[in-house]
């Protein structure tokens, strides 16, 4: 889920990202990979050309692509100008939230479709990257970009909520098969002549790209990534994740892949992207700020392994039951990087890192809520106020028991059904604090905003003990 954009040399852009991986992915809903029929993908590499075959399971004369998020820098859809579609008579279109293939005509799409695509490097809003583009001409592609729901009409698609997690849509995920001309793909971990899957939920490698076991990681570095960098990245995740694992008790699934790529040296640029996938961290840089080692892209880069790892607890192991309420589990990923980074390195400087929390959440928050956050593109708001309120459970936990936010959060993580929801979150909070008026605060930022928000994060710190002092109105951590 996004952090910041790219900043100047001077700092350090993040944009962490869960959304999908912490959310139920609802459509196309629940199916077995032998359900028939389905729509059938191909996506082949040959050379510098790249195809995307369709082959549509029905009639329909229009299709929305379920994977519709926006450029996160021109807040623009990426697909109608990175795919051009070469069957006659169809074409690509944003509709509403949604880029919709239709027909020119608004009869049926034909059932064969053929698409040419330019893989580039973009950062979404909220949302995987369709592409990483590594140095060498090596590229991975989102596994799920290519999941199409039928329309009655292209107009339909503005009918379509922005956040489909349990709503039902016609049609079912795609049945995608990969294949590189130059040789085998990499697909979760091992090189593969050509792959068929269904909901496969990851990175599908085109290239020659080396990997490298250790400690319990497999990572896949571009090599132009400066090495510096790298042997940080290799070295410091398993650290991270058996620090995790020893507060938390094991992660879900198999030991995490780390694939990590290079844009390239731009002037007067350091930023960081990245996502996490089941059992998969990806990251990318970009940026001469990383070119040579500096302390304060270092903290960064170790605090964006740091939360990203996190979502293999707060994220896969229970996930968010809808889209607005992201804040759970960002907000709480950062808070674990922030604890595991000082644990690790008692240097690092921590209450820098959530006072940046707290000031993000005030100003995000002074006149407009949490929840509708995503609809203005300001995904921010559910990372920092979801650290705030992390802060406040934090602070009642070590009241109470002398504890701390993994302790806090570790019962949680046992939910039946793997999704942590708003109330049980914010029945928890009471259970510990023994405060029902503590949820109230929270509940006024989430759903309504504030027209003094430090007011209410103040009173929030105030009731579960969070050191801090008033400066001019604004809530300064001590």
């Amino acid at each position: 889920m996004p952090r910041r954009p790219a900043l100047a040399a001077s700092f350090l852009a993040l944009s962490a990202l869960c959304v999908e991986a912490c959310a139920p992915v609802a459509a196309p809903p629940p199916s077995s990979a032998q359900q028939a029929p389905r729509v059938e993908v191909s996506v082949v590499r040959d050379g510098d050309d790249w195809s995307v075959d369709y082959v549509l399971d029905r009639d329909a004369p229009a299709w929305a692509f379920f994977n519709s998020a926006l450029l996160r820098d021109s807040r623009r859809p990426w697909r109608p100008d990175w795919w051009t579609v070469q069957t006659p008579g169809v074409t690509i279109e944003r509709v509403g939230d949604y880029d919709v293939l239709r027909s020119t005509d608004g009869g049926p799409v034909p059932r064969r479709v053929s698409i040419r695509m330019r893989p580039r490097p973009g950062d979404l809003e909220a949302a995987y990257d369709p592409a990483l583009v590594f140095s060498d001409g090596t590229v991975a592609l989102y596994s799920e970009q290519f999941d199409v729901i039928p329309l009655e009409a292209a107009a339909a698609a503005r009918d379509l909520p922005r956040d489909l997690n349990g709503v039902a849509v016609p049609g079912g995920p795609a049945r995608v098969t990969w294949r590189d001309a130059a040789g085998p793909v990499l697909f979760k971990g091992e090189r593969r002549a050509e792959v068929t899957a269904v909901e496969a939920e990851t990175y599908v490698l085109f290239g020659e790209a080396t990997t490298r076991q250790g400690d319990g990681v497999t990572t896949v570095v571009d090599p132009g990534l400066p090495r510096w960098l790298g042997d940080e990245l290799a070295g410091f995740t398993p650290r991270v994740m058996g620090y995790y694992a020893r507060r938390l008790g094991p992660a879900p699934g198999d030991a995490p892949t780390l694939m990590v790529s290079w844009t390239g040296p731009t002037r007067s640029l350091s930023s960081m992207g990245g996502s996490v996938l089941p059992g998969m961290i990806s990251m990318s840089f970009e940026g001469e700020g990383v070119l040579n080692p500096d302390r304060e892209a270092l903290d960064r880069a170790h605090w964006f392994i740091g939360h990203e790892g996190a979502h293999f607890w707060l994220g896969q192991a229970v996930r968010y039951e809808y889209a607005r309420d992201m804040w759970i589990t960002e907000g709480g990923a950062d808070l674990m990087a922030v604890r595991a980074l000082k644990t690790l390195n008692p240097a690092y400087d921590a209450r820098a890192e959530l006072q940046t929390e707290v000031d993000d959440c005030v100003r995000l928050t002074q006149g407009r809520s949490v929840v509708t956050a995503a609809d203005r593109g300001e995904h921010r708001a559910h990372y920092a106020c979801g650290a705030v309120f992390a802060m406040a459970a934090e602070g009642a936990q070590k009241a109470r028991t002398g504890g701390d936010w993994f302790d806090f959060i570790k019962p949680l993580l046992a939910q039946p059904d793997g999704v942590l929801t708003r109330e049980e979150w914010l029945s928890a909070l009471t259970g510990v604090s023994r405060d029902p008026s503590l949820r109230l605060g929270v509940e006024q930022l989430l759903d309504q905003g504030a027209a003094d928000p430090a007011a209410v994060v103040a009173r929030l710190f105030q009731r579960t003990g969070v050191a801090f002092r008033m400066d001019g109105g604004r809530v300064v951590l001590i």
